[in-house]
């Protein structure tokens, strides 16, 4: 006797919750797969626009054309753009009389914190995504052994019922026990392993934002006393 154990046989012995844990693990795959193409891409972007644009940024003749040259590095344009506002918005408050709770604080302190949210925000951009991978790869695993259970549970009703361990009895849930197995491994590897890789590159790229951070407050303050080209443009404006 021979068994057809392909996956439309599986779906059709199946019951309500051998489907619905068969979906849920095939959503989950898209979703990761999904996650890993995009961050794939947007990482392959950053990384062909980072060549060199951080050199031909401080060779810029002034703020704005350095700024044209992070045009595809949106989080380190990020840090340019909120430490300009900040040196904008304390140069405004020294010449009106408007009264403020950071009226009292001083550029540095003011430059500090606007670097400090712009980090924090384009941290939060870089981590967009990965704790649906974390989530998927610890949970994914354990949907599949569900469905484990849930089939190997078929094969001893099924056993139960006839009294009667025999092969044919068995082969279908068992199979479907093996299937839900596999299925949650197939899910769970790449998305651990996307997160593995976009963990490191990020850590890599917050490294690059602290430095980069660091140069900026540098020169929006102590540039400030010596102003250089690229920040006289800013205090014309």
């Amino acid at each position: 006797m021979t068994f057809n154990l392909d996956l439309v046989t599986f779906w059709q012995q199946g019951d309500a919750v051998s489907h619905a844990v068969l979906i849920l693990l095939l959503a989950m795959s898209v979703v990761s797969w999904a996650i890993i193409l995009a961050k794939s891409v947007q990482m392959a972007w950053w990384q062909h626009g980072n060549s060199g644009a951080l050199d031909r940024f401080w060779q810029a003749q002034d703020l704005d054309a350095g700024l044209q040259e992070l045009a595809r590095m949106l989080p380190f344009r990020l840090l340019v753009e909120h430490g300009r506002n900040a040196v904008e918005h304390y140069q405004s408050h020294r010449s009106g009389m408007q009264a403020h709770l950071d009226s009292q604080l001083s550029l540095t302190e003011i430059v500090t914190r606007a670097l400090r949210q712009a980090l924090n925000r384009a941290s939060a951009d870089l981590e967009r995504g990965q704790v649906f991978l974390a989530s998927i790869g610890s949970v994914s695993p354990f949907v599949g052994l569900f469905g484990t259970v849930w089939g190997i549970y078929h094969a001893l009703a099924a056993i139960g019922m006839t009294g009667q361990a025999t092969l044919d009895k068995v082969a279908g849930p068992v199979g479907e026990a093996l299937i839900m197995t596999a299925i949650g491994l197939f899910v769970a590897i790449p998305a651990v392993l996307g997160y593995n890789a976009f963990n490191r590159v990020q850590r890599l790229v917050v490294a690059d934002l602290d430095g980069f951070a660091h140069d900026l407050l540098m020169y929006f303050t102590l540039g400030s006393s010596q102003p250089q080209p690229a920040l006289k443009a800013v205090e014309k404006r």
